[in-house]
């Protein structure tokens, strides 16, 4: 394991959580001024872990108490075999981490796998009388599954050879996989590489791939719903979108604005992918910023 991912590793902890185990972060843990912060709870992607928001933790940190978790079948999680995922389940998972963690009201920033997380969230949290959430920042990610371009390794990864192609996928497919949706001069090191292939490799991570892109199917089986989620969320949404992203790129900001309109924070990355956090942290960090000092104080 790389120094980077054994350091974060020893600032989380593992918490059970019906039959798994999950590994969880709590800024608190390690800081007990988190106490008097507001708290922000961050929702990770497919197929990586919370280890990808840690290039700006320190910085986030400052201003939040920070809390988040390995979602089920990735990261340091468990990744039970044979079991049906759901983006559902997922955020069962994470409103149990919310209650762990004794969090009350929050903001929420996620990416990819958890924009869709977040949106079972908001749509759950609009059958309460007020919002637990103050805010929404979502970073690329398949928010209209009529804009999502799943990649070539994605769509026969889903298919029913998807077990055997995990069987047979090596470090070097799966890295030069992850490494597509990147932007052209921010592809990942060789550190990054050997931290992912290790992330996904934990607890046989390999055999959970195929039926964790179980989400595909669901956002359309779910599109009304979770579209619904954002055109009558009760907070200020954020969008913070790398547009050279060939999965959720510039496409995907031209539909979000053509179905919840211009009024919403709106920040496009040039030149940068799929992974805005890992390959333009700072960036991220300045628009978030901007975006919740322009928030209604109070």
């Amino acid at each position: 394991m790389t120094a980077e991912l054994d350091n974060w590793r020893l600032l989380g902890r593992m918490q059970a959580w019906r039959d798994y185990q999950i590994f969880m972060l709590d800024s608190l843990w390690h800081d007990a001024s988190a106490e008097q912060k507001p708290t922000l709870v961050l929702i990770h992607g497919y197929p990586t872990s919370s280890w990808d928001f840690s290039p700006m933790w320190q910085q986030l940190s400052a201003r939040f108490r920070l809390v988040t978790a390995d979602l089920l079948g990735m990261g340091f999680s468990s990744k039970p075999l044979p079991h049906q995922y759901t983006i559902g389940e997922q955020a069962d998972l994470m409103q149990a981490v919310m209650q762990f963690a004794g969090v009350g009201n929050c903001h929420i920033l996620a990416h990819d796998y958890g924009d869709t997380v977040t949106q079972e969230l908001l749509a759950r949290d609009l059958s309460n009388a007020a919002s637990r959430y103050h805010s929404v920042t979502l970073l690329n990610g398949g928010l209209f599954p009529e804009t999502h371009r799943a990649t070539s390794k994605q769509k026969l990864m889903a298919g029913p050879f998807g077990p055997l192609l995990a069987r047979l996928t090596t470090q070097k497919k799966l890295l030069d996989a992850f490494s597509v949706v990147f932007g052209a001069q921010t592809k990942p090191d060789a550190q990054l590489r050997a931290s992912v292939w290790q992330l996904v490799n934990e607890n046989k991570g390999l055999r959970v791939l195929p039926p964790l892109l179980n989400y595909i199917r669901e956002r359309r089986q779910f599109r009304e719903r979770w579209l619904g989620a954002l055109t009558n969320a009760r907070m200020p949404l954020a969008l913070i979108n790398g547009s050279s992203d060939p999965v959720s790129g510039a496409h995907m900001v031209v539909r979000f604005r053509e179905l919840l309109g211009s009024n919403h924070f709106i920040r496009e990355l040039a030149g940068i992918g799929h992974y805005p956090q890992v390959e333009a942290p700072q960036l991220v960090l300045a628009a978030f910023e901007e975006f919740l000092d322009g928030l209604p104080q109070g």
